[in-house]
């Protein structure tokens, strides 16, 4: 399951977000989103877990968090129209 991960402090790493996702189970990948032209984060990222339970207790219990002294905002990633077609094979 992908969640999305939004409200980031824009001093937060991928490393500090896999750790914190990873104590409720198996993180697959990780990622931050950084602007292109300066480099930093835009403040929000993805993390995949691959047993939907780890994920879901992930969101359960990470989303209103506090990082880096922000709450952190944890849903489930939705599809992004194009990919849906994609794999509808349109």
């Amino acid at each position: 399951m992908k969640l999305l991960i939004r409200n980031l402090a824009r001093t937060v790493t991928e490393a500090q977000l896999r750790a914190m996702f990873e104590k409720h189970g198996t993180v697959q990948s990780c990622s931050l989103v950084m602007d292109k032209e300066t480099g930093s984060s835009k403040g929000f990222g993805f993390v995949e877990m691959p047993k939907q339970g780890d994920a879901k207790a992930a969101l359960k219990n990470l989303n209103n968090k506090e990082l880096d002294g922000i709450k952190i905002r944890v849903k489930k990633a939705e599809a992004k129209p194009d990919a849906a077609k994609k794999d509808a094979g349109e």
